[in-house]
């Protein structure tokens, strides 16, 4: 907007952001104007106590000054919010929760209290990184000292007054790896190229959404684009010197650990007999079977289960597999790290292999383990 116009626009910005950042607003013309990280808002070498000093030194400037400017919430309540709520009419769904970092506070101000008033039921959780001084402030009303995290966009040393707290059901403390893991992840598995910020949201929300159970809306923000951090977390060797990268990580993902090999999913429908879903597990050496919808994977049946139903009476060999298949708790796809498989084995036996919308492997305990004694 200032290039089209030919104003002069100035950015000042803590020396912890990406080079992509401050190279882009340079390619529109702008000036930036780096400050140290590590000191306090109220410090006259912080970005925000720059920015007034070049503000009163510049005759007919004009300061945004997001952290403390209503207009800030306001554009989030007339815009954001309403987007939102549309798109959730638009396709007959109603909202359980509203995920968003807090950085100046304007989208969860904004947003969250016009979606509060449309979806009453509906909790807004802010997302605080490890280091901000938010989560203690809305848990105690005290002001804590802030320390230095590396997640960026969200996350504050000082008040602003465009954070309103009563919007806030709850907040949740995210930390950098958590952070940058989660982003990661969320390229990799969804093709969703998002920031560091956007991992802190997607990092809580999926939490969130394991808490409240099936059949819940979460809606989560995802704010910045990854193509501004090409060089610092989506470098594994950036990670690797920032100790965020998990030794694991390089062991490949699930595709190098199946080798490339197509398998044979043996699959009953829910329909399906309990008599027929043991012939199958006879027959082929399998103690789980994937219950799907045409190619859709909607459940799985553990040999465990359906045994402890027929011991105890509660099943018999003539009647569907439907009263015994339990969600699915593991999903991957083949380019998921092999490093992710560890922590869904601690709550499931397999995890199922996607490729598109069908079931490409089952891949199990026995699995991975062949795999990291073959690389030894």
């Amino acid at each position: 907007w200032a290039a089209v116009k030919g104003y002069r626009c100035v950015f000042t910005m803590p020396d912890k952001m990406s080079s992509e950042k401050v190279n882009a607003l340079k390619a529109f013309g702008a000036e930036v104007v780096v400050t140290p990280t590590n000191v306090a808002a109220e410090d006259p070498r912080s970005y925000y106590e720059t920015a007034k000093r070049i503000h009163r030194e510049t005759p007919g400037s004009f300061m945004l000054n997001q952290y403390h400017n209503p207009d800030n919430i306001e554009a989030h309540y007339k815009l954001t919010g309403p987007e939102i709520e549309d798109d959730l009419r638009k396709v007959g769904l109603t909202l359980d929760a509203f995920v968003a970092g807090l950085g100046t506070g304007g989208t969860m101000s904004g947003a969250g209290k016009y979606l509060k008033e449309r979806f009453p039921q509906s909790r807004n959780v802010g997302v605080d990184p490890e280091g901000s001084v938010y989560l203690d402030y809305f848990k105690t009303g005290k002001l804590v000292q802030p320390h230095v995290y590396k997640v960026e966009g969200i996350g504050e040393d000082m008040l602003c007054k465009a954070m309103d707290f009563t919007v806030l059901d709850d907040v949740r403390r995210v930390d950098d790896k958590q952070s940058f893991q989660a982003a990661r992840r969320l390229a990799r598995e969804e093709g969703l190229f998002g920031g560091g910020s956007s991992g802190s949201a997607i990092h809580v929300a999926v939490d969130l959404a394991h808490e409240m159970g099936k059949g819940k809306n979460v809606v989560v923000i995802l704010p910045d684009s990854g193509s501004r951090y090409i060089t610092k977390f989506y470098s594994d060797e950036w990670m690797k010197d920032n100790g965020f990268l998990d030794p694991t990580d390089r062991m490949g993902t699930v595709s190098d650990l199946l080798g490339g090999k197509k398998r044979t999913v043996y699959t009953v429908k829910p329909s399906d007999t309990a008599k027929v879903a043991v012939e199958l597990m006879k027959r082929h050496g399998v103690s789980q079977l994937p219950v799907v919808d045409g190619d859709k994977p909607i459940a799985m049946l553990h040999e465990v289960d359906l045994l402890q139903a027929l011991l105890e009476g509660r099943h018999e060999l003539d009647e569907p597999v439907s009263a015994v298949m339990k969600p699915i708790d593991g999903v991957v796809t083949l380019r998921t790290p092999v490093s992710r498989l560890r922590e869904l084995f601690a709550k499931d036996q397999v995890a199922i292999v996607k490729d598109g919308d069908q079931v490409a492997a089952i891949v199990t305990k026995i699995d991975l383990i062949e795999f990291l004694a073959a690389r030894r």
